[in-house]
């Protein structure tokens, strides 16, 4: 029973097929595409996989890339699902004030590190980090509730927004220092302490919530250039998301007792 994950962000979409839905399952293919060229893959990366059984994805791009994701899945005979962030599920329980309205790369992935810590070891509080287009910084107590988060920019926005809204100042290829003593590197020092600052923030109002340390994974696609300015332990995970995909499937897709 093959299973084919997507993960749809606001730049790239991101798929693998899994020998089956089951946390763990062995990765028989996988790739990337820019949103730009999804049409590539229904007669590229796609024409030669074996037809999966079942399909879940997230995305955060919205119904029209929704539509064109379903209409490079017609070579199979497989319906497109795509993840809803609800009020519980995968025993995660949502606390936010509109449980529907919380993005669902941001639910899928708690989801998906919640289960990671739980097979690592005891029940403690989170942080989930995504470090992408935009940043997330979640927080769930020990028993597995979503607390609330924080929603910042991602590394590139910062440096548009400054390159805007600023005379002569452009976006930089510096370096992050201790004490920038030029322009590139004070903004690329700049944006990035300002996510470790935001997670670290994230860390103390957790810690003084639970009275116990915190567990800090970071997933996404810039994650390795937050890690060497990060105060706390953490650990880097390539894709939370598909983590999460996989324990939700695991769920619905689960064959019914005999």
């Amino acid at each position: 029973m093959t299973f084919l994950a997507i993960d749809v962000g606001n730049t790239r979409l991101k798929w693998a097929l899994f020998e089956s839905a089951r946390p763990g399952a062995a990765v028989h293919a996988h790739g990337v595409e820019f949103l730009d060229h999804i049409e590539r893959l229904g007669e590229g990366p796609w024409a030669q996989l074996p037809v999966p059984t079942h399909m879940l994805g997230c995305v955060v791009a919205g119904d029209a890339v929704k539509r064109r994701v379903a209409e490079q899945m017609e070579l199979w005979d497989v319906p497109a699902r795509w993840v809803v962030s609800s009020s519980e599920e995968a025993e995660v329980s949502n606390g936010y004030d509109h449980p529907t309205r919380l993005g669902a790369d941001r639910w899928v992935a708690m989801i998906g590190a919640r289960h990671r810590m739980l097979a690592q070891g005891p029940a403690r509080p989170l942080i989930v980090v995504m470090v992408g287009t935009a940043v997330t910084v979640e927080a769930l107590d020990a028993s597995g509730r979503f607390l609330g988060g924080l929603i910042l920019p991602g590394h590139g926005i910062m440096l548009r927004a400054l390159e805007s809204g600023t005379a002569g100042l452009h976006v930089p290829t510096g370096e992050v220092r201790l004490f920038p003593s030029n322009t590139s590197d004070a903004l690329t020092s700049g944006g990035t302490y300002a996510i470790a600052g935001a997670v670290e923030r994230m860390y103390q109002h957790l810690l003084a919530h639970c009275n116990q340390e915190p567990v800090c994974m970071m997933t996404g696609g810039a994650g390795w250039k937050m890690a060497p300015s990060m105060t706390r332990p953490f650990e880097l995970v390539e894709n939370l998301i598909f983590d999460g995909l996989l324990e939700i499937a695991a769920r619905r897709f689960a064959p019914a007792p005999l």
